[in-house]
């Protein structure tokens, strides 16, 4: 088995899991394309509100497809042992996780490439002015997302809670980007959850500044390789 091999597997699994397929592709695709085309039609604002939201809804995906998916499916795998077969490979466990990571990553960008054609037909969002830029980002945010999903199992004790774990992760990244409306929140905390990784990824796209994304997102980085050491491959033993 190679690297590949295992970023293979991993792209498999995630379009052959029907259930997984509904809850990390289909439900964050209806709301990042359904939401800005509903904000076209109902709001003065119009193509302004509907170009907004779809920035914004890019917490969604990367709080959803990145984030969540990785942690509900390397959950699973450990709890079904998997993990512990991949292990006995020649494989290296970083290996092993760079291959997940890899291709959750890229699913995402996938998606999120989707996402802005279609909001752009449907709603008349104008298409990212810096293409390079938008990749640069998005391609960044979605490995980030995806690299801390994997750290996150290890505070999880058993797959059937992964989904409700997740929960909270996506409520803050979608309020905190703006993706569920002009939600008031403490002028304290604005700053933290500026500094969050998908509020980096959606500020960035919306104001083309890189520096300061990138620099939160390389903190994340560092977090998340960090909390990989608590990264289990087997289920506890009660």
């Amino acid at each position: 088995m190679s690297l590949t091999a295992t970023y293979r597997l991993g792209t498999r699994l995630f379009w052959r899991d029907k259930s997984m397929l509904f809850a990390s592709v289909i439900t964050p695709v209806g709301l990042a394309v359904g939401l800005p085309t509903l904000m076209r039609h109902v709001t003065a604002g119009g193509v302004a509100d509907a170009a907004a939201l779809a920035h914004a809804s890019l917490s969604i995906l990367l709080a959803i497809t990145a984030f969540m998916n990785i942690t509900v499916a390397l959950t699973a795998r450990r709890d079904q042992l998997v993990l512990k077969r991949l292990r006995s490979t020649r494989l290296t466990d970083g290996q092993l996780l760079l291959g997940q990571i890899a291709s959750t990553a890229t699913q995402t960008v996938a998606l999120i490439v989707v996402c802005t054609v279609a909001v752009r037909f449907a709603a008349g969002v104008p298409l990212p002015a810096n293409p390079l830029a938008f990749a640069a980002v998005t391609i960044a945010g979605s490995a980030v997302m995806s690299l801390l999903g994997a750290a996150y199992t290890a505070a999880i004790p058993r797959s059937e809670l992964a989904a409700a774990y997740t929960m909270p992760v996506f409520l803050v990244a979608a309020v905190a980007a703006g993706a569920m409306g002009p939600i008031p929140v403490p002028s304290w905390l604005r700053p933290v959850l500026d500094l969050l990784p998908t509020t980096a990824v959606v500020d960035a796209v919306r104001t083309g500044e890189l520096v300061v994304p990138f620099l939160a997102l390389a903190g994340w980085t560092a977090a998340g390789l960090v909390a990989l050491r608590w990264f289990r491959w087997e289920p506890r033993r009660s």
